[in-house]
């Protein structure tokens, strides 16, 4: 059975097909969300029927930014960076125009369930998945399903507060986890050092500077203050870690070295994974939707 595969993301559209356990035909369109989502969804429609044209499919499954209710296969919520998403009825316009059924899931949760049947998590039943990028991510697995909590929107490990501090009722997200360990924060505040420094690969060529290094480490004990709080919360097996950034072999090894003494002995057994499926982690989820539903 041929399954259409989306990864709705606010940079790009991946897309392929999912036939007898591997992805094929895989493409990448830029999502242009800044013209809205309206825009974007008659995006992923267009490249939908071009698929069709070609490969006739069964099914299709969603990977999406945004919160999303599983059930209705709409969005729940969406900030401003896709304008008009929240509310869309993904699964309903797309059934309209495919006529074949339609499963949607939140992008990190979809990158969890892909890591669970094809990646890091294929030996874990208990365990936790963050991402870190433009914000930090999250989903929990628990007996080996994921937990979508009461309204399908639990695992927003970037909301907790970090730094009570400078916690501004009026201002989303102030003093919260993902303001000061996203990859955002590392480059925003490399910055401030030196301009030049504007991406993650540019901070960790210059690794061996010691002012570099210190703010990187900086950073990473950031990481380590949510990591601390989760792991305490949910006692998972693994910390599955995912995002462009983890690629860097300093900062897992780093992670590992720091988040131990700050975790309760009895609690020292968890894993930290390095995520294993890369950017295609939300598309094996979505291939994979039906069968768990």
């Amino acid at each position: 059975m041929a399954t259409m595969v989306l990864d709705i993301g606010g940079t790009a559209i991946k897309s392929g097909l999912y036939v007898d356990g591997a992805l094929t035909d895989i493409r990448e369109t830029p999502t242009e969300a800044h013209r809205g989502a309206i825009y974007v969804v008659n995006r992923a429609k267009e490249i939908i029927a071009d698929y069709q044209q070609r490969s006739p499919f069964e099914r299709i499954g969603i990977s999406t930014a945004g919160q999303v209710d599983p059930v209705r296969g709409q969005i729940i919520y969406a900030n401003e960076n896709l304008s008009g998403y929240t509310g869309m009825k993904i699964k309903e316009i797309m059934e309209q125009a495919f006529h074949v059924p339609v499963a949607v899931e939140n992008d990190v949760n979809a990158a969890a369930i892909g890591e669970s049947v094809f990646g890091a998590g294929k030996n874990y039943t208990d365990f936790v998945c963050l991402t870190y990028g433009t914000g930090v991510g999250g989903a929990i697995f628990s007996n080996g399903k994921l937990y979508s909590g009461s309204s399908y929107s639990a695992g927003e490990f970037g909301a907790i507060v970090t730094h009570p501090e400078e916690r501004l009722a009026d201002q989303e997200f102030s003093g919260c986890y993902e303001k000061y360990a996203s990859t955002t924060a590392l480059v925003k505040n490399a910055q401030l050092l030196d301009a030049s420094l504007s991406n993650g690969r540019k901070i960790f060529e210059r690794l061996d500077e010691p002012e570099v290094r210190a703010l990187v480490d900086r950073w990473i004990m950031e990481i380590v203050y949510g990591l601390t709080t989760i792991i305490h919360m949910l006692n998972p097996e693994c910390a599955i870690l995912g995002g462009g950034i983890m690629e860097q072999p300093y900062v897992l090894d780093q992670l590992r070295e720091t988040l131990y003494p700050n975790i309760m002995t009895s609690f020292r057994q968890v894993k930290l994974e390095k995520a294993a499926l890369g950017n295609r982690a939300g598309m094996l989820g979505a291939a994979v939707l039906h069968e768990r539903r």
